[in-house]
């Protein structure tokens, strides 16, 4: 069996900064609050537990004057508040990406134009997005959501980081019929595109390709679904022990990809595993 490992591998840019802020915070004060999972990577997740992070679900329940940090996917204006408000140390992890995305439905918004993100609607990066403008904005995961949008003076445009290119720009074709004056800013983040570039070569050059990440991890679920719209047999794993036997069958050449919140030391051991068979 031969492996092709696909390029890049490991966290991105944006999710090795907040890791690394979250450890040294970690050694600085020795028990740190997150609001919500710090990463879509149920793995990583267990290992920064053991170093003493505690996760909360709600502002509310952040204790009065503790640590807090915000995960790379940002957080609302609204939040942050009540976060200052107890008095809280805010270690701030969000992504440059997410902020110019954030930076960029503020301007929308405070220039009058209704903003529309494109995005999971569910997804924490999309409500932090969301949560940065002030006056109509929607959410909308296809072009199919705003087949009945009615037609507006001014709209805007903007994309959840992991986002396919493909997706948005559709959603911009149709909504130049609705506006009097369109404004769209491609918020994509570069490396996600990488990724999905890898594994349409990997597609082409392999029997099959194993995604290694997390089953909450969008930008992961995007590289599954580009692998199999490329016609590729792929297995999406979260870590060694569910590599299938009966999907390895009959396969000499395997791709290996991975989403921008897999750490470097799962995909290793994921490929030390194929590597010994």
């Amino acid at each position: 069996m031969r492996l092709v490992i696909g390029k890049p591998l490991g966290f991105c840019f944006g999710v090795k900064r907040a890791i690394d802020k979250l450890e040294a915070a970690l050694k600085d004060y020795g028990k740190v609050y997150a609001l919500g999972s710090p990463i879509h990577n149920e793995e990583e997740v267990k290992r920064l537990i053991s170093l003493g992070l505690e996760l909360v679900e709600e502002v509310e329940e952040l204790p009065e004057s503790s640590v807090v940090f915000i995960r790379a996917h940002g957080t609302t204006p609204e939040i942050l508040e009540k976060a200052r408000e107890k008095g809280c140390t805010i270690i701030d992890g969000t992504c440059p990406s997410v902020k110019n995305a954030q930076e960029k439905a503020r301007l929308l918004s405070q220039e009058g134009y209704e903003v529309i993100v494109v995005g999971d609607p569910k997804h924490p990066e999309v409500q932090s997005i969301k949560g940065c403008t002030s006056g109509r904005a929607s959410v909308v995961s296809s072009s199919r959501d705003i087949a009945g949008f009615p037609s507006r003076d001014k709209i805007g445009v903007v994309s959840q980081t992991t986002q396919e290119e493909g997706t948005l720009l559709s959603v911009v074709s149709v909504l130049l019929r609705k506006a009097r004056e369109l404004r769209a800013y491609n918020t994509i983040c570069k490396a996600t595109l990488h990724r999905q570039e890898t594994v349409r070569k990997l597609a082409a050059e392999t029997e099959g390709i194993i995604v290694i990440g997390g089953r909450n991890s969008t930008n992961t679920a995007k590289l599954v679904e580009v692998g199999k719209r490329e016609g590729s047999d792929v297995l999406w794993i979260t870590k060694p022990d569910e590599i299938d036997k009966s999907w390895l069958e009959n396969k000499h050449i395997i791709g290996i990809a991975a989403g921008a919140s897999t750490p470097d030391w799962l995909i290793n051991d994921v490929i030390n595993s194929l590597s010994s068979r």
